[in-house]
């Protein structure tokens, strides 16, 4: 079920997401541990402080303070001090003293020197035990013992106790433990994920790889889900090959059967006398040729090369040398000299850019090609000053056989094979080819392969 925003929550909302959102199924994943995992330990750490530290810490407060008082008062009843000091030390753990008013100002200003202790338990009990006196509370520099001045219009007392003896040491034991589950959780829950992702991104470079016409071998593994994944997979991609190689088969030995027959004729239209109908009929046998060949190449196409690194610099260079000794027409070729082999058919790719190339020099009388690439892709663009093609023509002419009228026509020895061989080789390597406009006022070739 989605929920329906308004637009503009709904573009904010978008926008958070592709620019905090992780793109990686294995960060996402995490988050989705992470997220409720640091609410739960928030959660539960204000729970125990709410209800458990704070009730212990003020107890502890008050029956300290109430030790305090029930020293002074064992000392307002005339009891030896000695005796009260005594008492306290061995009961309670608290060290105590008293001066006089004659001195206590010198103790006070002592102290003065020590670190004020700020903890509201303990502050707020002194001043409900003792409303009529002044209090105050001092820590000493390692923080591990306070000294609590209370003055009183008798004197000054002055207690020494530990810090534990007010504060619960547990919570840190809470949140210790807490954080080391959690860690451990975390730990497990990304080894486990690694494993899963592993395995889901094999699988990804796998059909990317059989995309590009490079068969890579998998072994399905990690979780079911996944295994049913890749063993669909690898079934489809078996149907795949099959079919193709079945077709490839097929065709070829179709294209090479009639080879025969139409050889026989050309033979015997050679052995007749010449006539104008005979002239006629061996065209047509030459254009039956013709088409054989570009079916055949066509076919060749999904043939079982091997995939190799090929350096396309090399191949472009080549095949533009080639027309160009035999073409009067003006080439222009550029590259930035830094374009990387890439993996792929040689013979496949070696075709597409012959077929774009010799297009340009039948429309065009100027060529210009450019071959670049980036971190991710290699793209060559092929444009020329000829007719160019219609846009609403530009998606036709990848299909086999299809020829526009005018002066993209049989007349100029195309049986239109030339694009759709192009397309069938460029997208076999996982890339794509584009047509548009020319600067130079005819049609433009993109063809772009990722690295």
């Amino acid at each position: 079920m989605h929920i329906r925003f308004p637009k503009n929550i709904e573009r904010a909302l978008s926008y958070l997401r592709q620019k905090f959102l992780p793109k990686s199924l294995f960060f996402r994943t995490m988050l989705l541990i992470f997220v409720p995992l640091i609410v739960v330990q928030i959660v539960s750490i204000y729970a125990f402080f709410d209800g458990n530290w704070q009730k212990v810490g003020r107890r502890l407060s008050d029956n300290l303070v109430s030790n305090m008082a029930f020293v002074m008062q064992m000392h307002d009843e005339n009891t030896e001090f000695k005796h009260v000091q005594q008492m306290a030390k061995t009961l309670y753990g608290l060290d105590s003293s008293f001066y006089d008013n004659e001195v206590k100002h010198e103790v006070w200003r002592d102290n003065k020197n020590k670190k004020h202790y700020v903890t509201a338990f303990l502050v707020e009990a002194l001043r409900q035990q003792f409303p009529m006196a002044n209090t105050e509370v001092f820590v000493n520099n390692h923080h591990s013992n306070l000294s609590i001045l209370v003055d009183t219009d008798k004197g000054l007392y002055e207690f020494n106790t530990p810090v534990k003896n007010i504060f619960s040491s547990s919570i840190f034991g809470f949140v210790l433990w807490m954080i080391g589950t959690s860690l451990l959780l975390f730990i497990v829950a990304v080894l486990f994920l690694r494993v899963q992702v592993r395995s889901i991104a094999r699988l990804a470079t796998a059909a990317e790889d059989f995309g590009k016409g490079i068969n890579t071998p998998y072994k399905p593994y990690g979780s079911i889900e996944v295994r049913r994944a890749g063993l669909a997979f690898n079934k489809m991609k078996e149907r795949i090959l099959r079919q193709i190689s079945e077709r490839t088969q097929m065709l070829a030995g179709v294209s090479h059967d009639l080879r025969t027959p139409l050889t026989r004729m050309k033979l015997q239209m050679a052995m007749l006398p010449e006539s104008k109908e005979n002239q006629e009929f061996v065209q047509d046998i030459n254009e039956m040729e013709k088409m054989l060949d570009g079916y055949l190449a066509f076919v060749s196409g999904e043939g079982g090369e091997k995939p190799t690194f090929v350096d396309m610099n090399e191949v472009v260079s080549s095949v533009i040398n080639k027309y160009r000794k035999n073409s009067n027409a003006m080439i222009r070729y550029s590259t930035d000299y830094d374009v990387s082999a890439i993996q792929g058919r040689e013979q496949a790719l070696r075709r597409a850019v012959t077929n774009v190339i010799e297009n340009a020099f039948h429309y065009g009388k100027t060529i210009a090609v450019k071959l670049s690439s980036d971190e991710k892709h290699l793209e060559l663009t092929v444009d020329d000053d000829g007719p160019g093609i219609p846009a609403d023509k530009r998606e036709d002419v990848f299909k086999a056989f299809y020829r526009l009228e005018g002066s993209r026509n049989k007349e100029t020895g195309g049986v239109g094979l030339g694009l759709a061989i192009a397309k069938d080789a460029v997208v076999s390597h996982g890339g794509k080819i584009e047509l548009s406009d020319s600067d130079l006022g005819g049609l433009r070739v993109l063809i772009s392969i990722p690295l």
